[in-house]
């Protein structure tokens, strides 16, 4: 027999993920015991602060393989997104005004895209096939002499299909360009290795994998080749120049231990046990009349399912379940806006079963009895709804 939970069931943890206890503890004394700035190098207090924002950048760059000088601290991915694109486009005026991107980016790139194209910017939008993937042939054929950057996901936020990064990277770095990777959804989920995969610039966000809210980083490479970019926030020349602002400590400090956090066995199993909890939710939602899965079924996040129910309005079972399941339609960033998902539009589905159509994300937190709960609660109401003709 179902127990009837006192709280909300969570899946929807692509939008945010609650900061793991650790994490939490690890923050709390750069609050009010350790709260010295870490840009004052005259006392112990900025001392002490400096000092923690150095091991946090240990530990995020054992993570990616990378420097710590290579880690710009930003508000979170959408600004690092912002860094990066506008960046590198304004420093490189004069060699070439061309990116390459996809239609299936999160809002944080197209947007930025679309800015830039209205400053004189040459944006390629390569499609997807019907599981979300790129065409790399495409992608080699769109680089010509004005191209200045690839600017390609990992990890897709609404489906969870992963692109081939390894080879876009080798790509980009045999034709001399930079290669700009927006993994908000990959890191600290799954092996991201900055040097295996030939990255230039990576934004990614702490909140994503159970880090808190209000910070994020762009990886810039220093290396060959070293990325020039010019700075989108001034006032004090911080970080290298290139982000001026006082850094958030306590995020910082909590992005680090998250960064560490994930490097563990213990988390590696995690992720392998949620995938089995993902894989038992699916066949279970599959068997609904009319449910499919969207996007690639292999190549993907191991805790993300993006399934259709045919003839069901999505927005209508969310709404319906909003006391008892907690998941979403698409993208947290875009769902208040209420637009079709410009992702499976890209993927060229029907709008019948984009309307149809939800995102389950699973994390470390969720349980057995909770995704058994949830498709008990998901068939019957999905069952119970009128079927759009």
């Amino acid at each position: 027999m179902f127990q009837s939970f006192s709280i909300l069931i969570y899946l929807d943890y692509n939008a945010t993920t609650p900061c793991a206890p650790e994490v939490l503890q690890a923050m709390l004394p750069y609050f009010s015991q350790k709260y010295g700035n870490a840009a004052s190098k005259t006392h112990a207090f900025g001392w002490q602060a400096d000092e923690a924002v150095k091991l946090a950048g240990q530990q995020i760059a054992g993570l990616l393989n990378c420097e710590t000088e290579e880690i710009i601290y930003t508000s979170g991915a959408t600004e690092s997104c912002n860094l990066a694109l506008k960046g590198v486009m304004e420093r490189m005026k004069g060699f070439g005004n061309h990116i390459i991107t996809c239609a299936t980016e999160h809002k944080a790139v197209l947007d930025t895209c679309e800015a830039l194209k209205k400053q004189g910017a040459d944006i390629t939008y390569l499609p997807v096939n019907a599981e979300g993937h790129i065409n790399l042939q495409e992608l080699e054929a769109a680089i010509n002499s004005q191209t200045v950057m690839i600017a390609l996901m990992y990890a897709n936020n609404e489906t969870g299909v992963i692109h081939p990064v390894a080879e876009i990277g080798a790509l980009a770095r045999s034709r001399r360009v930079y290669f700009f990777c927006d993994a908000t959804q990959a890191v600290g989920k799954i092996d991201v290795d900055l040097q295996r995969d030939n990255i230039d610039l990576m934004a990614f966000s702490a909140h994503k994998f159970y880090g808190p809210k209000g910070v994020g980083a762009l990886y810039v490479n220093r290396k060959k080749p070293r990325v020039q970019l010019l700075e989108q926030i001034h006032g004090g020349r911080h970080q290298n120049g290139l982000r001026s602002g006082t850094l958030n400590v306590p995020g910082i400090v909590g992005m680090g231990k998250a960064a560490e956090f994930a490097m563990r066995e213990e988390h590696r199993r995690q992720m392998q046990r949620l995938q089995q909890l993902r894989d038992k939710l699916e066949e279970a939602l599959l068997q609904l009349p009319g449910a499919t899965l969207n996007g690639d079924t292999k190549t993907r996040l191991p805790h993300v399912s993006n399934i259709a129910f045919q003839g069901i309005k999505a927005e209508r079972l969310v709404s319906r379940l909003g006391a008892d399941v907690a998941f979403s339609v698409g993208s947290a960033c875009t769902s208040a806006q209420q637009k079709a998902s410009h992702v499976l539009q890209a993927m060229g589905l029907d709008e019948q079963r984009i309307e149809g159509s939800v995102r389950l994300s699973l994390g470390i937190f969720t349980t057995d009895e909770e995704i058994s709960y949830a498709i008990k609660r998901i068939s019957e109401t999905v069952l119970s709804l009128p079927r759009v003709a």
